[in-house]
């Protein structure tokens, strides 16, 4: 179910009324999923991280040929969406789109609501279900046509995947490459811990530079937790003494169960309660 909309803003016409149409039909967002967007998570009224998003959404637009997003104008739409009272913790999307015949670029930012439940779930944990994907590894991220790493609203792979994690009775999806190596989760990214290391899939995987995910490393450091990346089989994870994912709005989400199977005791680790514990700090810094 959508969460409730609390603000709109859109390039040239600044605060506006949701409930008005603002992107045209035949928009190339709409026609071919020509658009890219960045969420991220508002604690109490501000942006985490919003520079570093913006950032890659230039970087996604450069991928899909799109003119490159005003950033400082979107910034300062940004500014004027969340200045309004209601606005506390949220959900804040940046949407840039290419426009009707590719030629009048839309750039909006929307807040919503936070999705109910995810302490709840943090609290208990979550169970991903393996899926594994068509192509090698090797493949796609040499296949920049793939959009390794990009943030497109053509979605609905993701959103495949997770309805399909869900009918197999797990929470998430967890992609794998042909080879079997563990990617990334369909909004997310993937942690385990062995040994004491706390370990995570390599950007050269062809998977998302995310921005939390880079927030997790600087968390690790100040927290003397080893952090390595690399290639790494399923079977590391489920033999892991801890698996958590990391993401923007779902924050440090452990992993009690994978494929149907208890990591660990089945219950929330020390390090994903830390690494939360770091991002929030970070977060209300």
């Amino acid at each position: 179910m959508p969460e409730e909309t609390l603000a709109l803003a859109v390039l040239g016409h600044g605060l506006v009324d949701p409930d008005r149409p603002w992107l045209r039909v035949d928009d190339e967002a709409v026609l071919r999923g020509r658009a890219v967007f960045e969420t991220l998570r508002v604690y109490a009224g501000r942006p985490f991280r919003l520079p570093a998003h913006l950032e890659r959404l230039t970087r996604s637009a450069r991928v899909l040929g799109l003119d490159a997003p005003d950033s400082l104008a979107l910034t300062d739409l940004v500014g004027e969406s969340l200045a309004q009272p209601h606005v506390g913790d949220a959900v804040l999307r940046v949407v840039w789109t290419a426009g009707a015949d590719a030629t009048r670029p839309v750039g909006f930012a929307l807040v919503t609501a936070l999705p109910e439940g995810l302490e709840q779930a943090r609290t208990a944990g979550i169970e991903l279900r393996s899926l594994q994907l068509a192509i090698g590894a090797t493949a796609r991220r040499a296949s920049p046509w793939l959009l390794p790493g990009v943030k497109s609203t053509s979605y609905a792979v993701n959103i495949a995947a997770q309805t399909e994690a869900r009918r197999r009775g797990a929470d998430d999806a967890l992609f794998l490459s042909l080879e079997g190596i563990v990617l990334e989760g369909p909004t997310s990214n993937v942690w385990f811990v062995e040994d004491g290391v706390l370990h995570t899939p390599a950007l050269d995987l062809g998977i998302l530079a995310g921005v939390t995910r880079d927030t997790l490393v600087d968390v690790a450091a100040d927290a003397r937790i080893t952090v390595e990346s690399g290639a790494y089989e399923l079977d590391r994870l489920a033999r892991a003494t801890e698996v958590f994912t990391s993401s923007s709005i779902r924050e440090v989400m452990p992993v009690v169960r994978l494929d149907g199977a208890a990591i660990a005791d089945g219950r929330p680790g020390p390090v994903a309660a830390a690494m939360q514990t770091g991002l929030r700090a970070a977060a209300m810094a």
